[in-house]
């Protein structure tokens, strides 16, 4: 039962004082440790980026200022789902934004309303498309 000894041992120290929940661990005399720094931000604004948002809606591109309340995607694509005239055939395609009416050159996004992000692989379909919409500039 080391385990539970364990266990044991560190409850007590938990409610002797020797842990405290809003500060972390106790230093000798008192003295509080400091909680380890936070890690850098590891989005590189050079790279690409999938970012899948509340609404399900998926953009790739170039994220900016992320951690801030104005995380901005810019270089910005996405999936379009296109149904061959026969209806036999779903392709995707994808597309830059800039194309709408509005031309938009970038997305300033509620930081809220992300759900997640992921690096856009080297290697990947995404990124070889990215790659053949830049050459045709």
């Amino acid at each position: 039962m080391r385990v539970g000894r364990a266990l044991v041992l560190a409850l007590a120290a938990i409610a002797t004082g020797g842990c405290s929940p809003s500060t972390g661990p106790v230093a000798s005399a008192g003295e509080t440790v400091p909680p380890p720094a936070a890690p850098a931000n590891p989005i590189d604004p050079q790279k690409y980026y999938a970012v899948l948002l509340t609404n399900g809606t998926v953009y790739y591109g170039k994220l900016e200022a992320y951690g801030t309340p104005y995380p901005t995607l810019r270089d910005v694509f996405y999936i379009q789902r296109t149904i061959s005239r026969d209806a036999k055939a779903l392709s995707n395609v994808l597309v830059k934004r800039g194309q709408e009416l509005h031309a938009p050159d970038m997305m300033i996004l509620n930081p809220q309303a992300i759900t997640f992000i992921e690096p856009v692989g080297p290697g990947s379909k995404v990124a070889q498309l990215i790659e053949q919409a830049q050459s045709k500039k």
